[in-house]
This record gives C-alpha cells, sequence and structure tokens, in this order.
C-alpha cells in the first residue's frame, strides 16, 4: 500500500477569510436568506442571478458588484449596508497576563473559593457569552456542592483532587481531567480529597438581547 502524499504545508499561514470582504458580504447574504426561509432557487428567481452565481457569493468566492447587491437587498427587504456589516464589526480579544486576573464575588466565594475572571467579552455576533475562571481552593475553603445557574460548564482539573457533584452523581478529578455539564443542575466541589486545588472553569451562555 502505498503512502499518500500530503501537499498541505503546516508551517503556511492561513488567509485570514473572516476579514476578506467578499466571504463577509456572503455570510450576510446566506444568513438573511436562511433567516427568511428563502431557498437558493427563490432567491434565483427574484433577483435574475444563477443559482451558480449565487453559490458564489455566499460562499465568498466572487465579488458581486454594487448593482448584485442591490438586487439581493431589494429580494431580502434590507438595507444594502447590512451585507458590509460583518466585515466591519471589530472582533474583540483579551489578553490576561498571569496573576491578573480580576478576583471576583459570586456565590461561591462565601465558602473561601476564589475566584479569578481571565476575560471578558460581552455583546457579540456569535450570540454567547463565555466567562473563563481560574478557581482556587486551600484548606480554608468549605465544600459547596449546591451551585446553580444557567449555561453549560466545562472544569478542567489544574492541581489538586475534588470530588465533584453534579446533580446525583459524584465525579473524582484529578490534574487533566474534564467535566462537562448543564450548570443548571446543583453542582460543586463535596469533598476536598488534596489541597491546594486548582481548575480551570469555563461557563458559556446565550446573551440576552
Amino acid at each position: 500500500m502505498s503512502a499518500t502524499i500530503l501537499n498541505q504545508d503546516p508551517h503556511r499561514i492561513r488567509e485570514r477569510r473572516e476579514k476578506v470582504l467578499e466571504v463577509a458580504i456572503g455570510r450576510e447574504v446566506r444568513a438573511h436568506r436562511r433567516k427568511q426561509e428563502i431557498t437558493v432557487a427563490e432567491l434565483s428567481a427574484s433577483t435574475g442571478l444563477s443559482i451558480g452565481m449565487l453559490s458564489k457569493i455566499e460562499n465568498g468566492n466572487t465579488s458581486p458588484s454594487l448593482t448584485t447587491l442591490q438586487s439581493l437587498a431589494n429580494a431580502l427587504s434590507i438595507p444594502i449596508t447590512t451585507f458590509f456589516r460583518g466585515f466591519e464589526e471589530s472582533r474583540a480579544a483579551v489578553h490576561t497576563k498571569a496573576g491578573e486576573g480580576v478576583e471576583l464575588e459570586r456565590e461561591g466565594t462565601r465558602a473561601n473559593h476564589q475566584y479569578n475572571l481571565l476575560g471578558h467579552i460581552g455583546a457579540n455576533r456569535s450570540g454567547v457569552i463565555v466567562e473563563p475562571y481560574l478557581i482556587h481552593l486551600t484548606a480554608e475553603s468549605d465544600t459547596f456542592p449546591t451551585f446553580q445557574h444557567g449555561g453549560i460548564e466545562t472544569i478542567y482539573m489544574l492541581e489538586g483532587e475534588v470530588d465533584y457533584r453534579h446533580g446525583d452523581d459524584v465525579y473524582p478529578l484529578k490534574p487533566g481531567d474534564t467535566l462537562f455539564f448543564d450548570a443548571d443542575a446543583p453542582h460543586g466541589p463535596e469533598v476536598l480529597v488534596k489541597l491546594p486545588a486548582k481548575y480551570l472553569s469555563v461557563i458559556s451562555y446565550p446573551q440576552t438581547n
């Protein structure tokens, strides 16, 4: 059996396609078409553009003229400037250096659980808020297995050992272990097996308008 020849260069810098105008326009066209439950064939009939051309536009493989964009805007009943929104919108990034996470008071802090928020991005086009925390537990920490909040949570154990409760189940967490769960159920460390303990907690939930 002959070996497969791989042509991809792993050191080549990938094109930042999210910054390409054609891709941003294509994403907006597809998003608004799907939101209005319009098929490509129906959009083709209402604009006079071929299905192939619409496919190229939605995939960012062609640069549509202003006349074409105006036809699409009319068919989708949106301002033509809507197509440029994704390209013009800034994408935020948060860099938090070691030891500089903002210490916050959350419900767990009453049990001597130290929460350090590692970064936060508010309203964004993804529709999701993500909050990463670094949590420290020491000999002074109490067990607190009844924490509840909305969203999905991921825990990655970095140091120490805890028995972590989620609903009716208890999971022994050691360094390198991950626990992914619905945060609406009662949860939290039930037994502090080996201290000090440290784990990364990432909570995600839909942003509200």
